[in-house]
């Protein structure tokens, strides 16, 4: 897995130590995905499913896992 070009966001002030998602399109087409704090645990999908996935981010589908919880909403449990 080291010949691909790993992504990720760039962190804010105050969380450079924290892990954080790591994004590499593959040679094969597919993406690649790993956290951090585990970079030798990667997690492999296709450009459709990818795609899919941004396109919901982008029109918010998932703004409710962002969310800080409050009094009346308990949090979302994996």
């Amino acid at each position: 897995m080291t010949e691909l070009d790993w992504q990720r966001a760039e962190p804010e002030d105050g969380e450079e130590d924290l892990p954080y998602l790591e994004v590499a399109a593959g040679p094969d087409g597919r993406i690649y995905m790993r956290e951090s704090s585990d970079p030798d645990t990667v997690v492999i999908t296709t450009q459709a499913k990818w795609d899919a996935f941004l396109k919901g981010v982008k029109a918010g589908e998932f703004d409710d896992f962002a969310e800080e919880p409050t009094a009346e909403a308990p949090p979302h449990s994996a």
